[in-house]
């Protein structure tokens, strides 16, 4: 069967069908990302006929209406929408929106009598042997007799027949055909995806949710719902990140002003927080998973198109229902009360900053969680307990790191079927018994690496516990997590590279802690034996080298709440490797004491 057939096109046809919404590209497909110097020189290359690539788009299905009738699908455009854009920009004088979201003019000048093409500049503006802006000339519904007249009366010098011959050829630049792929509409998204990673030489991978926003954007009706839709997805990843931007989306987007989305994502202006800052593929799972209990982001496109799954068949009602259900979970999601109230629920388990959370698809799938149980009407509490608990048994066990998509769509309709409270439970009596407790656990903390997730577990169970910095008085973690402190070697490194270890030997998990800057400057290279005899002595009303601690007592608790060992006050490098065992066996058991706290 052919999976796609190749023609060629006018540039006129295609930029006519973008015109007409035969081809979906809305206003916030991805924004605008070439600079004015790629425009120039497409413009230049379809001036002297030179290939520009293929336009590649992936046509929705036909779709049943309820009167029986058959709708067209739309060409949904999968690759070949910046250099559309350009063509809009500089061809029809059509304004961009930029990687800053902000609208924006790309003039380009052409010089009729050299043949080129440049950006335009002040001192190209004031040359009167240049044209300025060439959408002036191709939007023309007349003919050019004047424009070639007072282009002559301004450089008398030059030969009209030049003038007109060149102007003539820039204006069949609308006449050059571009190749246009458009693939069938029964393929599956897998299949899409290959043939555009065969096709495309840059070798760039389209996910399943630019998929998924490209048929958002297809969806058209009065009031471009569709559009509207997937602005408020873009506009409240980018307000995540850059609050300002609310300003922009305010005053210059008057269409997305007036729906109810704005008024949704506003409070975002004065949000910094940065714990979870979606992108737009988090935004679609989450709001996917929830409301229509499926993880595959390929069924959400099939809705999306209408698709049937017992029939197999395509229906305008299937579709325009899916799409009213994905919008009331995406209000949802970017419901102030709840997106904070999650975030505080991840904070209260000690994960205070997002350089402790190794995995978005573990936040997101919480948050997936914590909107259930909330459409479920499950009491506050019990929800705050559920999702920190599932939150971090989805760290401990690395629940997605892989096939995240077969996991939440298991995950999903297990929950649902029944209750999160059993699923975990089962889950847990699966995965975290004793010997993950008291030998799993410790084998993962036997690694040499600063981002484990486990580490941060531990970190998190700390800061949990309200714990103090090595050795600090009262300066505790948290606050070193919260103000950018930094983390120390127990065994200073310098000290272990000096007696030949190697970088997968010092820099062990085990050997890590939390540690005010000034304390590890003082320690420097000092083996535990060096350093430590000296804090004992500050207990024993010595002078104080090493932090605050002047109390036997106190000294004992802040090792005890930081994991050290017994008898490292007496440690050399001849200790180290039992040193790391007998740590990793304490900083596991804090971890379970943490979890089953939660």
């Amino acid at each position: 069967m052919q999976k796609y057939t190749v023609n060629q096109y006018f540039v006129s046809n295609i930029l006519n069908w973008v015109q007409e919404k035969e081809i979906a590209i809305p206003e916030i497909q991805r924004p605008f990302v070439w600079d004015s110097v790629k425009v120039r020189d497409l413009m230049d290359s379809l001036y002297k006929g030179f290939p520009i690539g293929y336009i590649i788009a992936w046509k929705n299905p036909d779709v049943r209406l309820k009167d029986g009738t058959i709708s067209g699908g739309k060409k949904v455009l999968i690759d070949g929408q910046q250099r559309i854009t350009a063509l809009r920009a500089a061809v029809l004088g059509q304004n961009i929106v930029n990687t800053d979201y902000k609208e924006g003019r790309i003039y380009i000048a052409f010089h009729p009598i050299t043949e080129e093409f440049a950006t335009l500049t002040p001192a190209i503006e004031k040359d009167k042997a240049w044209i300025p802006d060439i959408s002036k000339l191709m939007t023309k519904d007349g003919g050019l007799f004047q424009d070639v007249t007072n282009y002559c009366e301004k450089n008398p010098e030059v030969s009209r027949d030049l003038i007109e011959r060149n102007i003539e050829k820039l204006l069949q630049i609308k006449s050059k055909q571009v190749g246009f792929i458009e693939l069938d509409s029964n393929l599956d998204i897998e299949t899409v995806t290959e043939i555009f990673i065969r096709i495309n030489s840059k070798g760039v991978v389209l996910s399943q949710a630019d998929f998924a926003m490209s048929k958002i954007a297809s969806y058209d009706n009065e009031d471009n719902f569709g559009v509207n839709l997937r602005k408020c997805i873009d506009y409240f990843c980018h307000l995540s990140r850059e609050p300002h931007f609310y300003k922009y989306i305010s005053e210059n987007d008057q269409e997305f002003s007036k729906t109810q989305y704005l008024s949704k994502i506003a409070w975002l202006k004065d949000e910094n927080d940065d714990l979870y800052d979606p992108d737009y593929s988090d935004v679609l799972r989450v709001s996917f998973t929830k409301q229509f209990e499926r993880g595959k982001m390929a069924d959400l496109v099939g809705l999306l198109s209408g698709r049937n799954f017992e029939t197999r068949s395509f229906e305008q009602s299937i579709m325009d229902e899916s799409f009213q259900k994905l919008s009331m979970a995406l209000l949802d999601f970017v419901n102030e009360t709840y997106f904070k109230d999650f975030v505080m629920a991840i904070k209260s388990s000690g994960f205070i900053s997002k350089d402790l959370v190794n995995s978005q698809n573990t936040l997101n799938f919480a948050y997936i969680l914590y909107l259930k149980l909330r459409e479920k009407g499950v009491n506050r509490d019990e929800i705050k307990r559920l999702v920190s608990r599932w939150f971090v048994m989805s760290l401990l066990t690395g629940r997605y790191s892989g096939s995240p998509e077969s996991k939440f769509d298991f995950d999903i309709k297990q929950i649902s079927k029944d209750g999160a409270d059993k699923v975990l439970k089962a889950i847990e009596d699966a995965e975290l018994s004793d010997a993950y407790w008291n030998f799993g656990l410790v084998q993962a903390l036997d690694k040499a690496t600063i981002n484990s997730p486990f580490l941060n577990l531990f970190f998190a169970a700390q800061i949990k516990a309200n714990d103090r910095g090595f050795l600090s008085t009262d300066i505790t973690v948290g606050s070193m997590i919260e103000h950018r402190g930094d983390i120390h070697h127990l065994f200073p490194r310098d000290y272990l590279k000096s007696k030949g270890l190697e970088r997968g030997e010092y820099n062990q998990i085990a050997n890590f802690v939390y540690a005010q800057s000034e304390i590890n400057i003082n320690i420097g290279n000092k083996t535990p034996k060096g350093y430590m005899l000296d804090v004992i002595e500050q207990t024993m009303g010595g002078k104080s080298k090493y932090g605050g601690i002047d109390n036997k007592e106190i000294l004992i608790e802040n090792l005890r709440q930081n994991c050290i060992p017994e008898g490292f006050e007496k440690m050399e490098v001849g200790d180290y490797e039992n040193f790391l065992k007998d740590r990793r066996k304490l900083m596991a058991k804090k971890i379970e004491g943490y979890y089953k706290s939660l």
